[in-house]
């Protein structure tokens, strides 16, 4: 009888810890969504990051201001915040680009110097356009090259329209769509070739351009849209490297290809600033009952420099941010530790997350799961268990404590694929640790924000990026109140059909600690 009743009391007890539980977490959950909705700064730090601060290239004076802008924020919300170092990378910081068409008439052009590529030494710097030329082969272009001295030298195709493909579906018909499409192809095929047979790699082939005393490189790498080019690299280290507009590329093009005499004038202002360091920007809310185990956020940092990095990624970092301040203040003592990584180096190939993977075994090994977003400002529609078998069963309980409207539109894939890049979180599941995408949607981010010149403010949807704020908190507070560590049981991948051989778990990669 006595064992009996011991055993109804124990039964009794479980079972309101258990109500007790789920009416706390309904209440943390409601917390949430009020200061997310009632009290955003969403609109606030995005307007301070993009375009107060700007973009974020690494090594630029922007990516340290950004770096003191966050840790300032989150020491006004009570959060402690720093800088870790783990490398160093080639200082540059942009300066002013003039573009202008002198002849045969004058026009101003839109355009801009690539990332880190060479000034004209505070000059306006005059030249004809010349086309790169279809030699038959490297020993021809190498005689051929003698010719670009003192020249701008285009070495991008000219596309044969500047409407994206949904515009010619739209209005097109279907015959005149088709033939497009195939002029694009052979045009493609045939620049391709060209390239090709100077016997040269892009950036070789910048280097033999220079050498041969050109005054500079003129591209336009479109991106498919209306405006819209991408923005890189540049592989030239005496001469500037400049990427035009489409629409006055394609004028450029097509005058010189015609034989009218085309002169440019180019002034492109930048500063060499020597080595400088590379960091990731932390922030830290200390845990109370498991302080040595660890839920993560994590966006990162940089950008490229085209635009302003609105999408990829101060949205993924104003989500994080976000999520923080919110924490912090309707979850100020939370079980478990709770880490905010902002990486650096992101675009050159994870290297900030690599870096951190490496230095901080402790944290990894005690990481109960990690949250990344990082592919624009839509809200979040697809979340894979990245081939952790069990990952359905945490992650499925998480979720559903997310508010219906934010949960339905969410696709989940047990137990997934590890991602082996594309993103911070794939550092951590190289090394088998829970790390998760909150993948979104698309908002034609692959043809108008990421990394290219429009990516900018105005392309940010707030009630997108306010629910993925709501999402991750939810996830965070879910991972730290989680009673047991999570499984990191890794699925049998399955066999790839182009090898017949059996999936194998992504390796880990070591981090670039010096660049450029």
């Amino acid at each position: 009888m006595r064992f009996l009743q011991q055993t109804l009391v124990a039964g009794c007890f479980l079972i309101s810890t258990t109500v007790w539980a789920q009416k706390n977490d309904s209440l943390v959950v409601a917390a949430i969504v009020k200061e997310a909705t009632e009290q955003s700064q969403l609109e606030v730090l995005a307007h301070q990051l993009t375009d107060g601060i700007g973009p974020r290239l690494v090594g630029t004076p922007q990516m340290k201001n950004a770096a003191d802008w966050a840790i300032a924020r989150y020491k006004e919300w009570g959060i402690d915040a720093r800088v870790e170092n783990w490398g160093e990378w080639r200082g540059w910081e942009r300066g002013i680009t003039h573009i202008d068409m002198v002849s045969p008439r004058v026009k101003s052009l839109e355009g801009m110097q690539l990332a880190w590529s060479p000034s004209t030494k505070g000059k306006t710097v005059t030249g004809e356009t010349i086309i790169l030329a279809d030699q038959p082969d490297s020993i021809s272009f190498q005689k051929w090259l003698p010719n670009v001295k003192g020249k701008f030298v285009l070495i991008s195709m000219k596309q044969p329209t500047g409407r994206p493909d949904y515009n010619w579906q739209e209005w097109a018909t279907p015959d005149s769509f088709e033939k497009m499409k195939k002029e694009r192809e052979a045009q493609t095929a045939a620049w391709r070739q060209r390239i090709s047979k100077t016997g040269l790699n892009a950036k070789a082939l910048a280097l033999a351009i220079e050498n041969a005393g050109a005054a500079g490189i003129i591209l336009s790498n479109w991106s498919s849209g209306f405006g819209v080019n991408k923005i890189f690299g540049a592989n030239t280290t005496k001469i500037p490297t400049i990427d035009v507009a489409l629409e006055d590329y394609g004028m450029l093009y097509r005058l010189t290809e015609s034989g009218v005499k085309t002169v440019l004038n180019v002034r492109a202002d930048s500063k060499e600033l020597g080595t400088v360091p590379t960091f990731n920007t932390m922030a830290e809310i200390k845990g109370t009952e498991k302080p040595n185990e660890y839920v993560m956020l994590s966006a990162h940092f940089d950008s490229w420099d085209g635009g302003t990095g609105a999408t990829d990624n101060a949205t993924g970092t104003i989500v994080m941010m976000e999520a923080m301040r919110i924490l912090k203040k309707v979850y100020p003592n939370p079980k478990r530790t709770i880490l905010v990584g902002h990486w650096g180096s992101e675009e050159q190939g994870l290297n900030g997350s690599r870096a951190f993977v490496e230095d901080h075994p402790e944290i990894v090994a005690n990481l109960q799961a990690l949250f990344n977003q990082d592919n624009g400002t839509g809200r979040v529609a697809n979340i894979s268990g990245q081939g952790f078998l069990h990952a359905y069963d945490y992650l499925g309980r998480w979720l559903s404590k997310v508010p219906e409207e934010i949960r339905n539109e969410i696709e989940t894939r047990f137990p997934g694929s590890p991602g082996g890049g594309g993103s911070d979180y794939a550092s951590f599941v190289a090394v088998g640790a829970p790390g998760f995408s909150l993948s979104s949607k698309s908002w034609s981010y692959g043809s108008y924000t990421w990394h290219t010149n429009r990516d900018t403010y105005d392309k940010i949807v707030f009630d997108d990026v306010r629910k993925n704020a709501i999402l991750t908190a939810i996830l965070v507070y879910m991972a730290c109140e989680e009673p047991e560590k999570t499984s990191r049981e890794k699925a049998v991948l399955p066999v790839n059909p182009r090898t017949g051989k059996q999936g194998e778990w992504p390796a880990q990669r070591k981090a670039k600690r010096s660049g450029k």
